[in-house]
């Protein structure tokens, strides 16, 4: 199928990826602008730019679509299939409506559920145990088009969310390619979404990653998955002090007051209902440790408030 791909980050460059195996025509490739990154600000092109330039394929990185300037070149390319990966522009009507088959998104959670920006972090800090993705039919809404598949995949419960999108960009892109040809033969049905299920993945911050001792047990677990990669989950101690947490374990505790040092090998402090284990920190304006190593640096021990 002659398809014009739209999509910026890794997830897209992997699915851009299998499309190319699979042995469909790209008649081009929609991304994001280039962007200064790291400290040194050096001017980069979004992973999926990369792999389209691989390919020979044409790159488009306009600012915006809705203002109609693309609309031409879109139809002169071509496609049949528009297929849409976490590109970051909103489609208007006009390009919706270009291609025979329109355009289809692979979104990364189990629709109506989660839509929005973030809904593999989202599904981690929630505690859910499952999540999925999904194909859609894209129209004007916000992730609220037919779904013409979807597939369920389990979370661990130790499982970040970098762990869990790596295997989530797997089989999205397995499920996309399947269903690329599955439209051209007309074997998908479209399922109306329940829109009064929906519920908002909304992007996450460094204020939103902050949680405290007061929190239940299984609350700071979630926090500390879910918000790992980024922006990393983090407290402030009694001393005033920020503390990255990027791993953890629920611990069981007698009843102490929240903030509690209950042991420190591994370093183990109590919360509001249960503990936490608190196995791999990064203390504010220092490198990354151990839980133990940060709780012999304050010289804590059990019966001491963190």
């Amino acid at each position: 199928m002659r398809i014009l791909f739209m999509g910026t980050p890794d997830i897209a460059a992997e699915c851009l990826k299998a499309l190319y195996a699979a042995g469909h025509e790209i008649c081009g490739v929609y991304t994001r602008r280039d962007k200064p990154v790291g400290r040194k600000q050096v001017l980069t092109a979004p992973p999926v730019k990369e792999v389209a330039l691989e390919h020979g394929t044409p790159v488009f990185q306009p600012r915006t679509l809705r203002d109609g300037s693309e609309d031409a070149n879109i139809r002169a390319l071509a496609p049949d299939l528009i297929v849409v990966v976490a590109y970051g522009c909103i489609l208007p009507k006009s390009v919706l409506e270009a291609p025979k088959y329109g355009c289809i998104n692979l979104h990364v959670s189990l629709l109506p559920k989660y839509r929005g920006s973030a809904p593999v972090q989202w599904a981690v800090l929630n505690g859910d145990t499952e999540t999925g993705v999904s194909i859609m039919q894209m129209d004007e809404g916000l992730d609220t088009g037919d779904v013409l598949v979807c597939e369920k995949i389990a979370i661990g419960p130790e499982e970040t969310s970098g762990e869990l999108f790596d295997r989530v960009t797997a089989v999205g892109a397995r499920v996309l390619c399947e269903a690329v040809p599955a439209m051209e033969a007309g074997t998908l049905q479209p399922q109306p979404q329940q829109h009064e299920n929906a519920t908002l993945a909304p992007m996450l911050d460094k204020e939103l990653a902050e949680f405290r001792l007061t929190d239940t047990a299984a609350h700071i677990h979630n926090w500390v998955r879910g918000m790992n990669p980024w922006p990393m989950a983090w407290f402030v101690t009694a001393g005033g002090k920020k503390v990255k947490v990027t791993e953890c374990r629920v611990a069981a505790s007698d009843g102490e007051a929240p903030g509690t040092v209950l042991s420190t090998k591994p370093l183990t402090v109590a919360c509001a209902d249960g503990a936490v284990q608190l196995l791999h920190v990064v203390p504010e304006g220092k490198k990354p440790m151990d839980g133990t190593s940060f709780a012999a640096g304050l010289r804590l021990k059990a019966g001491d408030t963190l």
